[in-house]
């Protein structure tokens, strides 16, 4: 047995531990009334970084959860590289947060649920597997995909009841 072989159970538990994480920031930013997306930057196994959805609250379109984890990871660092760090994130990433992924170098991005209308890393486009970057990013998706699309679903499910309610009213 190979230490890749005994290395990827770990991995993945790792991944699920940390994505975990991920959903709780995306509540964080559903009790703000914000589309529920949450991301950590992962570093040498701290976290460095958190963020989840605020563009609303914060009148900033690019306050998407990744970039919000990702500028605090930067801080933290100083330094607008990070290499060698991972970005988990409860959904895949749209192309302006893909982008910032290879501008900051992060080295692995680790998503839950896929984005059929926006995603770019499987979904709509395979932006990160482009071969005319200067920068690759491993991707793995699909960590608990399954509790990252539901928290979405009930997401929107309340907003569209509450929209009806108030139609009622």
């Amino acid at each position: 047995m190979s230490s890749q072989d005994t290395d990827e159970p770990v991995q993945a538990e790792q991944d699920r531990r940390w994505m975990a994480r991920a959903l709780e920031l995306a509540e964080q930013g559903a009790r703000l009334g914000e589309v529920p997306v949450g991301a950590l930057v992962v570093l040498e196994g701290e976290v460095i970084g958190e963020g989840w959805n605020q563009p609303i609250s914060s009148h900033d379109p690019s306050a998407h959860a990744e970039l919000v984890a990702l500028r605090q990871a930067a801080l933290r660092l100083q330094n607008y590289r990070l290499p060698g760090a991972t970005l988990y994130v409860t959904l895949e990433p749209c192309t302006m947060c893909s982008g910032a992924l290879i501008h900051s170098r992060i080295s692995r991005l680790v998503y839950g649920a896929t984005e059929p209308k926006a995603g770019v890393v499987e979904s709509r486009a395979q932006l990160l597997s482009s071969a005319w970057f200067n920068w690759s990013v491993a991707v793995c998706g699909g960590v608990l995909a399954e509790q990252c699309s539901a928290q979405l679903s009930r997401f929107f499910a309340a907003r569209r009841a509450e929209k009806k309610r108030l139609k009622n009213t």
